[in-house]
């Protein structure tokens, strides 16, 4: 199978491997990810030493790598690979091609069968394989232990790592490079579907259409992907019913603390603890209008909580609320209207942040007019801006419209009326509007010079 994307992470690996010093590397990120699969790919033309952790007691794990490492070709004798500490100190001794390469991988299952195995290795490491031609790869898919329990500044590994690679979605323009075929809309609207993950994104086929995809590959309850979320939470998370209940009530629009307690009738100071989890997990974020002030976007009650991935946002939508249709066989209707919704209101809001991070990359390139110190949304009582950038002095405001008609001088008026008649953006020296459309705009409106407009070749860079 063909390996899309992450070339830059693959380049900065091949660095890491070319060096001439030790490597300690750390890569981490959510389950179906494509971990696995990328360092499978950054290891296809190297000798490599590559140990799969199972959830196994400790006695088994060891004997596993320990067999492991003489199938694998080791220089050393055998009868001293009694323990972990001699197991590891002695990866120097794997027979490898120049430098010695080690891959563990889901990590987490060596620590959790023995929790005193990161100390052993910071042992090992100081003493023995920092001074070794060896690069020594960790990875897991338990995010916050990695992050608090091995990488934590009060645990052993604790600055021993050169590299650490915290493995994120596919960006867009990678996800849709799964589906040559499609049109730019259609890419779009897969993206909206199923986010950057490239287990996802392999369950839906190039060669059939967006809604026959759905059909076959999310509304049968045998798939993978009609099982995928609940099945992520289990592995994740206790207590899957109501996290499935939180998720849910901002699948379906509660969006503020005590509008999710309201709907979820759980107790805000528990909801807080169970939607830290969510969003240790990327399932769900929390963010501020960049018109907050620093004291409003401390109190806790404030901000507005979203799901952050695509497919969960999908999934709770549409699918978790119709389980007893679809299971009994009911689908067909039920596609049919989730395909209208899709096309239209839910692609609008990932074609929001598709514009957001438009944005953020050209402030990135400094190619805005000001360099930006804030970018997200704006929104207050009454009224709601899809994109704000400013620097504390000038404003970029911005409307994206995911519709199949051009946009007109209505909306640029519309923009005009919220600026005029809203003191949260009141003060600035200057306003830059900006609109982007997936359709184009009118000649009256292309006609105007106080107004960037952005379209999808823009966007895109189609």
């Amino acid at each position: 199978m063909v390996f899309i994307g992450r070339q830059d992470e693959l380049a900065k690996f091949e660095k890491r491997y070319g060096s001439a010093d030790s490597e300690l590397v750390f890569l981490y990120g959510r389950r179906r990810i494509g971990k696995t699969e990328f360092l499978r790919r950054f290891a296809d033309d190297k000798k490599t030493f590559f140990f799969s952790a199972s959830e196994s007691h400790d006695n088994e794990q060891r004997e596993r790598f320990t067999q492991s490492m003489l199938s694998f070709g080791f220089d050393g004798d055998p009868a001293s690979l009694r323990g972990w500490e001699s197991i590891l100190r002695n990866l120097r001794k794997l027979r490898c091609d120049g430098k010695t390469l080690v891959i563990i991988d889901e990590f987490q299952y060596m620590f959790a069968g023995n929790r005193s195995i990161p100390s052993i290795l910071q042992n090992v490491w100081d003493e023995h394989l920092s001074k070794e031609n060896i690069m020594i790869v960790l990875c897991g898919s338990a995010m916050s232990f990695i992050e608090n329990e091995v990488l934590g500044s009060k645990n052993p590994l604790y600055g021993r790592a050169t590299a650490i690679f915290k493995m994120n979605e596919l960006p867009f323009g990678e996800a849709a490079m799964f589906f040559p075929e499609y049109t730019l809309n259609e890419k779009v609207t897969v993206y909206a579907i199923l986010g950057g993950i490239p287990f996802y994104l392999k369950q839906f086929s190039p060669r059939l259409s967006v809604e026959e995809n759905m059909r076959q590959n999310i509304f049968s309850s045998e798939t993978i992907l009609y099982n995928e979320a609940e099945f992520m939470l289990k592995q994740e998370l206790r207590e899957t019913a109501t996290y499935n209940t939180i998720i849910s009530a901002i699948a379906l629009g509660s969006t503020k603390l005590n509008e999710i307690s309201q709907r979820t009738m759980i107790e805000s100071s528990k909801l807080n603890v169970y939607l830290k989890n969510l969003t240790d997990l990327n399932i769900v974020t929390k963010e501020y209008s960049i018109s907050d002030t620093l004291k409003k976007s401390a109190n806790i009650r404030n901000g507005l909580y979203k799901i952050s991935d695509n497919f969960f946002r999908f999934w709770y939508r549409y699918v978790y609320p119709n389980r007893s249709d679809i299971e009994a066989g009911y689908a067909g209707p039920l596609v049919e209207e989730v395909v209208e919704s899709v096309s239209t209101e839910y692609t609008s809001l990932c074609f929001e942040e598709l514009c957001i991070e438009y944005i953020r990359k050209l402030n990135a390139l400094r190619k805005l007019p000001f360099t930006a110190k804030q970018i997200g949304r704006i929104w207050s009582k009454g009224f709601e801006i899809d994109i704000g950038a400013t620097d504390g002095r000038t404003i970029l405001l911005g409307e994206c419209k995911w519709s199949v008609s051009p946009v007109g001088i209505d909306t640029l008026n519309d923009m005009m009326d919220k600026i005029a008649l809203n003191k949260e953006l009141v003060g600035y020296k200057e306003y830059l509007i900006y609109l982007f459309s997936k359709s184009g705009f009118t000649k009256a409106l292309r006609d105007r010079d106080d107004v960037v407009l952005v379209g999808t070749d823009e966007i895109f860079g189609t």
